[in-house]
């Protein structure tokens, strides 16, 4: 499919927190025309009704391919499992696709199936390309298929990418809390309001499906290793940050080289901010910033690295639309920038 000079693009999930937070960054968008917005159990409702907060005067509709694929991208916001076969009709029709659930992150077919399910469409996997901006820029930029980060990964990649690439990391440990809104709309007994609120919770123990997301890309990088990764929810509606314990793989590193591996890495990078203070999540909420921070504890000789982001900005709806943005050559901060 050629895009139009004014490139149209449908939100498919657009009932969920993610989907409905794209469609407002898409329907306010200088370039793309949102032309359709559909949802699976609140079909008939409009999304300014579901969420006065984004504005968006559109009408949720059951999807239909025959229809609202005729556009020449989409964003699916769909759970794990049920994304992919959808995504995998959408890209058979020139649909160039950015994909919100997991099920094109995993480059390694058996990786995905210990983690999640039975792939149903093991054949794109290879043609997915990881959306991470600040590392796979001009792959994005060539590519249909984007797999969107996870919340978690985003924050904690971006975090130690600058260590990965040196080597530096030889044990890794990761601490990570985010608000409830992660969780998607639908409540459970965790994250019900009665739960979350005056209390903190880990959950995924022992095994997070954000870990192989986290050791795949690290490895990428050249830093192959097994991490520590424990997250924890906040009575916070959206907000995330992470907290890397770094063994280094070579002790002699001083802080002032740590800085200068950052500052080298991100200086560069408009949605990258470091920070001298460990950051907090609402410096960055509702935008599609990573705020970092870096330190050295002299006394065991470990490096601590903290990254805050908006789980629902950058850490899904705002990348997603940052790479709709490379896929179609305009700068990566139209639409999602003050």
């Amino acid at each position: 499919m050629t895009p139009s000079s004014q490139p149209t693009v449908a939100v498919f999930g657009a009932g969920g927190y993610a989907g409905s937070l794209a469609a407002r960054l898409l329907h306010e968008h200088p370039v793309f025309e949102l032309r359709h917005v559909t949802a699976r159990a609140d079909v008939g409702r409009r999304i300014d009704e579901l969420y006065p907060q984004h504005r968006v005067p559109m009408l949720l509709e059951e999807a239909d391919l025959e229809r609202h694929a005729q556009v020449d991208a989409a964003i699916v916001a769909y759970p794990h499992g049920a994304a992919a076969q959808f995504v995998a009709a959408l890209y058979a029709r020139g649909v160039r696709v950015v994909d919100l659930s997991a099920d094109f992150r995993l480059r390694d077919l058996a990786t995905y199936e210990e983690w999640y399910l039975p792939h149903p469409e093991p054949g794109l996997l290879a043609g997915a390309v990881y959306g991470l901006p600040e590392l796979y820029r001009a792959q994005i930029a060539a590519c249909d298929l984007v797999a969107n980060p996870g919340c978690y990964p985003t924050a904690t990649i971006l975090a130690l990418a600058p260590l990965a690439r040196e080597g530096l990391i030889a044990e890794l440990v990761v601490d990570a809390k985010s608000g409830v809104s992660g969780a998607g709309r639908t409540a459970s007994e965790k994250t019900h309001f009665v739960t979350v609120d005056e209390n903190v919770n880990a959950y995924g123990v022992p095994r997070h499906r954000h870990t192989p997301e986290i050791e795949q890309e690290l490895a990428a990088l050249g830093s192959s290793l097994q991490i520590t990764f424990t997250p924890h929810l906040l009575p916070l509606d959206q907000g995330e940050l992470v907290s890397c314990y770094v063994t280094l793989s070579d002790p002699q590193v001083t802080l002032e080289q740590l800085h200068r591996l950052y500052h080298d890495a991100y200086d560069h990078e408009q949605f990258v901010e470091l920070a001298n203070e460990p950051p907090g999540v609402r410096a960055v909420r509702e935008t599609n910033i990573c705020r970092i921070a870096v330190f050295r504890d002299e006394r065991t000789g470990r490096v601590i690295v903290f990254a805050a982001i908006d789980n629902l900005w950058k850490g899904t709806a705002s990348q997603a639309v940052q790479n709709l943005n490379l896929m179609f050559g305009l700068p990566e901060g139209t639409g999602i920038t003050r």
